[in-house]
C-alpha cells in the first residue's frame, strides 16, 4: 500500500456515527484505502480555528460528510472555508444513502470505496 495520506474529515456534530463508521471503513483488513483521521473529535474551548486550521494544513486532503445536517453546522461551513483558503482538495461525501444534500461548490459523491480511495490517490 502506498503512503498514508493524512484526511481531514469535516463532518456536522449531528453526523457524528458516519464519520466514526467511516474511520472502522478504513480499518477493515480488504479497505483499499487508508488514511489517518485528522478530524476533530471533541470541540475546543477556546482559540479552536486556529487548532482546526493547524489540522487542516497538516493534511493532504479533506473529505466533507454531507447530509441534511450540513446546512445548519457552522463549525463544518467554517471547516470548508478554511480548507479552501489553505488550497486543500476537497471530496464531498453523501453521510447517507438516501440524503442527497448539496454544499456550493463541492462535487458530492456517493460513500464509496473506489469514489474515497480514487480521492486518496489522487492526493
Amino acid at each position: 500500500m502506498a503512503d498514508k495520506k493524512v484526511i481531514f474529515v469535516a463532518f456536522a456534530i449531528e453526523d457524528e456515527n458516519q464519520r466514526n463508521f467511516l474511520k472502522g471503513q478504513s480499518l477493515l483488513t480488504n479497505s483499499p484505502f487508508e488514511y489517518i483521521d485528522m478530524s476533530v473529535k471533541e470541540a475546543y474551548e477556546t482559540d479552536w480555528k486556529e487548532k482546526v486550521r493547524t489540522r487542516i494544513k497538516r493534511s493532504d486532503g479533506v473529505i466533507v460528510l454531507v447530509s441534511k445536517n450540513s446546512a445548519a453546522s457552522t463549525g463544518q461551513k467554517w471547516e470548508i472555508a478554511c480548507a479552501k483558503e489553505e488550497g486543500k482538495k476537497i471530496l464531498g461525501i453523501r453521510a447517507y444513502r438516501d440524503d442527497n444534500s448539496t454544499i456550493a461548490g463541492i462535487a458530492v459523491k456517493d460513500w464509496t470505496w473506489d469514489n474515497i480511495k480514487a480521492f486518496i490517490n489522487s492526493l
